[in-house]
This record gives C-alpha cells, sequence and structure tokens, in this order.
C-alpha cells in the first residue's frame, strides 16, 4: 500500500476521528447516565470502545496500512496511551478539580486529544518503516 498525500490525510484521519470521537462521548455519556460511573472511569469506558475504532480507521483508510502489523500496532497503542492520559489528565483537571460540567470537559478532550493523535500517528505509529 502506498502513502496517502497529507491533504488526503488530514480529511480521513478527521472522519476517522469524529467516528472515534463520537464513539468515545456517546459511551462515556451512557456510562455515566446510565451505569453512574464516576467521570474517571466512565472516560475510560469511552475510551476502551473508540481504540478500535481510530485504530481500524487509521490503519485502512487514512494511513493505507496493514490493519494487523505487530510494530504498528504496538507503536499506536503508545500513541493511544499518551492520549488516554490526556484525556484522563484533561477530565480529572477539569471536571474533578475545577468542577466544570463534565460534557464541558469531554468537550475540550474532543478538541485536544485529536490534534495531538493525528501528529504522532502520522510522525511515529503508522510512518512507513521499510521506505515503500
Amino acid at each position: 500500500m502506498s502513502d496517502r498525500p497529507l491533504h488526503h490525510q488530514v480529511p480521513l484521519f478527521a472522519i476517522v476521528g469524529a467516528a472515534a470521537t463520537a464513539t468515545h462521548v456517546c459511551a462515556a455519556l451512557a456510562a455515566r447516565e446510565v451505569f453512574l460511573a464516576s467521570p474517571l472511569i466512565a472516560n475510560f469506558a469511552g475510551y476502551l470502545l473508540a481504540v478500535g475504532v481510530s485504530y481500524l480507521g487509521n490503519a485502512r483508510l487514512t494511513f493505507r496500512r496493514a490493519a494487523l502489523h505487530g510494530p504498528r500496532f504496538l507503536r499506536f497503542v503508545v500513541v493511544s496511551l499518551l492520549g488516554l492520559a490526556l484525556t484522563q489528565g484533561l477530565t480529572w483537571l477539569l471536571v474533578l478539580r475545577l468542577g466544570w460540567p463534565f460534557w464541558a470537559g469531554l468537550a475540550v478532550v474532543a478538541v485536544a486529544v485529536p490534534a495531538l493523535s493525528f501528529l504522532l500517528a502520522r510522525a511515529w505509529a503508522f510512518r512507513d518503516r521499510s521506505g515503500h
């Protein structure tokens, strides 16, 4: 598979990201409202469901890579865990420490994390190491 040019990657990443973010937000809100989960547990539940959408979508659509590639998947996991740390940190700071409504904290997460994730995914996680 060949690389897509940047002007194709950005909108595809946005589409996959929107799907993953929608999955994350819906699952987090459901966990919070239906199961009365704490903000951090609800956010983690959203993350768990969204990470599969993000990996598969970005591997296949955005960066045109084989989805089942061990080293690439491990790099993606590192990027994903950094994103999780950022989402949890922002949720803790904004919701638990500063008293923002949960939905407002999620809105900040939905903007900040995708931007960082794209940069790390493009530069490292999905970069073709073989030179092809």
